[in-house]
């Protein structure tokens, strides 16, 4: 629909994996500076991987307007073809927050070039994740143990669900926002995915 605002988060060294990292609800305030999507792409910035964060359609400077999702499975297409163009050599993960997570997820799944998974309190109570629990892709989840608005029983459910190579993280006391605890977001998928590789696989 028209133009899509982007922001780069770059490794020190050379690159060694490229993360294009959804953000959360646009119509509940989500946007690409959201702190813990700030804090996901500083985390796996530190560990070598180029990360490319964008606002979904209508959201800042994006063109366009709230799709319900539909059209903003296609912005994620977008900014995968986008980072394939910038980094062609380099592996793919599909990574978000929250209804980010959920768009990574499952247009991730799908897509041969995306070889990973990762998602941060994915909505497994509100939207279809059908392709994933069909993937064979690795997949990490992240999620906090007093998410109010997705109980964390559930994520465990859907996670056990997934096929393998997979992994649950459950940060102690954090809520859906994880107010007070972005940071750890980051340290935990620096922790996670130090040395992860989809080629070890």
């Amino acid at each position: 629909v028209g133009p899509i605002e982007v922001v780069w988060n770059l490794p020190v060294g050379p690159p060694r994996a490229a993360v294009i990292l959804a953000h959360p609800l646009p119509t509940a305030g989500g946007t690409m500076h959201t702190k813990v999507v700030f804090q996901a792409a500083k985390g796996l910035a530190r560990i070598g991987c180029v990360v490319l964060r964008f606002n979904f359609r209508g959201v800042g400077l994006s063109a366009g307007a709230w799709d319900d999702g539909r059209g903003e499975r296609d912005d994620y297409r977008a900014a995968i073809d986008y980072m394939a163009d910038a980094y062609p050599d380099l592996e793919m993960w599909a990574a978000g927050f929250s209804f980010g997570s959920y768009v990574a997820l499952t247009v991730g799944a799908d897509d041969a070039r995306i070889c990973a998974l990762i998602a941060i309190a994915p909505p497994v109570n509100a939207y279809d994740f059908a392709a994933v629990q069909t993937s064979p892709k690795p997949t990490f989840i992240i999620h906090g143990e007093d998410d109010e608005l997705i109980s964390l029983k559930l994520v465990r459910q859907f996670y056990a669900e997934l096929e393998e190579p997979k992994e649950l993280i459950e940060i102690d006391r954090a809520n859906h926002l994880f107010d007070g605890q972005a940071s750890e977001v980051g340290d935990v998928l620096a922790d996670l995915l130090e040395d992860f590789t989809c080629r070890k696989q």
